[in-house]
């Protein structure tokens, strides 16, 4: 706790640089993130990462010295030429974009390694550290780095927030954005400079191998915590400043521990939380939903077969026992009377020693899924021109889903009819 608390406090000008850089260089990564990952352009950002680093060599060997605003400067020329080359060769070749990306990729990256080998080799004592960039040090990082990832991360932040409605519609419908006048090559050229932007600040911190990571990683955890994409961009931020946080603090506990690999380590841990425990969307929710859609399935039938059943006599409340429905629907022993109970429970039907019998609520639950059963088959027959003996399959998995308003329609465009095509009778309600 007393290094914690010596951490947060931030008196150790080291600590606060290294903190705060790497919580402006993962936040802004994650809020562009979103933007890529929401176009379904992720590996661009890989494309980029691995581009810059021709750039970052080049500014050095311009400038002499690992100046930010030289390495900066070249990083972000190489890495819009990545994305340059990139849609040159899917527009104007058979080739197609994610073969476009690996072949940008891989070339850049060769030109960076060879640039960087070279610089190693020529004897400059200012280039060492120069190599950090490929998998990252955000430790070295010092205070007029921090001033100029502020300026960039700034500029991101206004770009954003000036284009959030733009973005947001090129993001989901480009087509409508060009219908309705929106200058959309403008604005792509103008997300992708913020794009590079995120990539060439975020490089120093998680390396030229990870930044693919940070800046898909938050958005992708994101989403599956919420619909809306001010609160989904909101939680990327957060997301992607925890874990810089948290890197930076586990570096700091362990000082031979990086800091890159640490952050996107983190931002790993987060987003696997968020694809198992996510309340709408996790993997444990859905689980929980199938269950749930499982079990009212199963009731759905018990009740249904009871309900069959006292057709035969029109008596819909008179108790059946196991046996009975046994006869009528095979179900497992254990299963069925684990269902029993349930509906009991819930009021849907009453026991009388081994008989159980339909309450009235039971009996219009019951009646309704015979309805749509029903109506869906006629529907099939007679809209779709199924022959009625392939109709029962689909009506047995129609009957659980149709809501409603979906039933109302139905009885209405098959004006109410009152047998389906086996002649049974079709127990709706008329409005």
């Amino acid at each position: 706790m007393n290094s914690l608390w010596e951490f947060l406090s931030m008196s150790d000008p080291n600590v606060r640089v290294v903190a705060l850089g790497a919580i402006l260089l993962t936040a802004t990564s994650a809020l562009v993130g979103c933007f890529t990952f929401l176009d379904k352009k992720s590996l661009l950002g890989d494309s980029i990462a691995h581009a810059v680093l021709p750039g970052i060599c080049l500014g050095f060997l311009i400038s002499g010295t690992k100046d930010p605003v030289f390495l900066i400067g070249g990083a972000f020329i190489t890495g819009w030429l990545s994305v340059f080359a990139v849609e040159f060769i899917t527009t104007r070749t058979r080739i197609k974009e994610d073969a476009a990306i690996g072949l940008v990729l891989s070339v850049f990256f060769g030109v960076g390694i060879l640039l960087l080998t070279t610089i190693q080799k020529s004897g400059n004592a200012s280039q060492s550290g120069l190599d950090s960039f490929i998998f990252g040090k955000a430790a070295a990082l010092m205070g007029k780095d921090l001033v100029v990832f502020s300026v960039v991360a700034i500029a991101l932040l206004v770009g954003l927030t000036l284009f959030f409605r733009e973005f947001t519609l090129l993001s989901f419908d480009r087509d409508f954005a060009e219908a309705i006048g929106l200058p959309v090559k403008r604005l792509r050229f103008l997300l992708t400079i913020l794009i590079v932007m995120a990539v060439v600040i975020g490089i120093q911190a998680v390396g030229v191998v990870l930044m693919a990571a940070m800046l898909i990683t938050p958005a992708a955890a994101a989403r599956f915590w919420t619909d809306r994409l001010k609160t989904m961009v909101a939680l990327a931020g957060l997301f992607g400043a925890l874990s810089g946080l948290s890197g930076a603090y586990i570096s700091y506990l362990l000082p031979s521990a990086p800091t890159g690999p640490w952050i996107v380590l983190v931002i790993s841990l987060i987003a696997g939380v968020s694809f198992i425990l996510a309340p709408k969307k996790g993997i444990l929710s859905r689980l929980l939903k199938q269950q749930k859609n499982r079990r009212t399935i199963h009731e759905e039938n018990v009740l249904k077969t009871i309900y069959q059943l006292g057709e035969t006599n029109r008596d819909f409340l008179v108790g059946r026992t196991a046996a009975d429905m046994e006869a009528r629907r095979s179900m497992d022993q254990g299963l069925r009377s684990k269902i029993l109970n349930n509906l009991e429970s819930k009021g849907y039907l009453d026991k009388s020693t081994n008989n159980w019998s339909l309450t009235e609520a039971g009996r219009r639950k019951a009646e309704r899924v015979v309805r749509i059963h029903r109506l869906w088959e006629l529907y099939l027959t007679t809209k779709m021109n199924i022959a009625p003996d392939h109709v029962h399959d689909d009506a047995e998995t129609m009957e659980h889903l149709i809501t409603p308003e979906l039933e109302a329609e139905l009885e209405k465009q098959l004006n109410y009819p009152k047998t389906d095509p086996h002649a049974a009778e079709i127990p709706y309600q008329k409005p």
